[in-house]
């Protein structure tokens, strides 16, 4: 069991505050399902309070108010990493905070929009630094490349698009597993060696973080999201079939039956697809 803590140190708190980091916020869908999505804004006010800045519209904005559980991910340019749990609390379109945000020179000369929304949550658990463990990272990623054709489901029907495979297969990419816990809070673990079998079916070699991987059951529910160092990214979520081995290496599978795009300017569901409606009033 991971140490926690309910506070950052305070140390740590400078290293949120570039823009130039990982940001990942997991909220809970209305159904009790894990959402994932990028926030490069999102940092400490104290050590016990987080805020971030909201740009775009999206899923987990209406989530995180309706379900005020989330759980966090940030990841440092030098592949540090801090993760916990937080409450959302209140949001706000004025103050310190707002101006703070726009000032940054991300916001401060965009031409098309800026922060518009400021979001408060309080820490719940942290536990504290922790090191990216690269070199089980890329053993997995080997193990799942030379592996997850054999663990492919057959399926000739496809659900992820050609570029959200090559998204998931290409080995600079970065994935993030996400689940909701008996608590009610969304966990978030790294798969960073997860890949694509084919269009309906991720795998990944469990060779970092397997102690947590192990608390996946199989049957539930889970996100996996998807990021390109640039800032491309696809969310997954489908049905974790529990850990088997293929050509030798023990592989989890998540059989996929829901894909979302959360890139503005449109985000969206894009599968199952959706039906175009006509527009009929004006």
């Amino acid at each position: 069991m991971k140490k926690s803590y309910t506070s950052f140190n305070p140390e740590d708190l400078v290293k949120f505050e570039p823009d130039a980091k990982v940001g990942l916020i997991a909220t809970v869908s209305e159904q009790g399902l894990p959402h994932i999505t990028l926030i490069t804004t999102f940092q400490a006010r104290t050590v016990n309070e987080l805020i971030w800045g909201q740009f775009s519209e999206g899923m987990s904005k209406k989530f995180i108010r309706e379900n005020p559980h989330a759980g966090f991910l940030i990841m440092s340019l030098d592949r540090k990493m801090w993760r916990g749990k937080a409450a959302w609390k209140r949001c706000v379109n004025e103050g310190d905070e707002y101006l703070m945000f726009n000032k940054k020179p991300m916001w401060r000369y965009n031409s098309y929009f800026g922060i518009h929304t400021v979001h408060y949550m309080d820490l719940v658990e942290t536990y504290g630094s922790e090191p990216l463990p690269m070199g089980q990272i890329v053993r997995g990623a080997l193990l799942t490349k030379i592996a997850k054709r054999a663990a492919s489901t057959g399926n000739s029907n496809r659900i992820l698009r050609p570029f959200a495979e090559n998204l998931f297969n290409s080995l600079s990419s970065l994935s993030f597993l996400s689940y909701v816990g008996e608590d009610g809070f969304p966990a978030i673990i790294p798969v960073i060696q997860c890949q694509a079998a084919d269009s309906t079916r991720l795998a990944f070699a469990p060779t970092a973080y397997a102690d947590e991987l192990r608390s996946l059951e199989p049957g539930m529910t889970v996100a996996v999201f998807c990021l390109s160092l640039g800032m491309e990214d696809v969310l997954a979520r489908g049905e974790f079939k529990g850990f088997s081995r293929h050509r030798g290496v023990k592989l989890g599978l998540v059989d996929i039956n829901w894909v979302y795009n959360s890139m503005p300017p449109k985000q969206g569901q894009i599968y199952p697809e959706k039906e175009i409606e006509s527009v009929v009033n004006f």
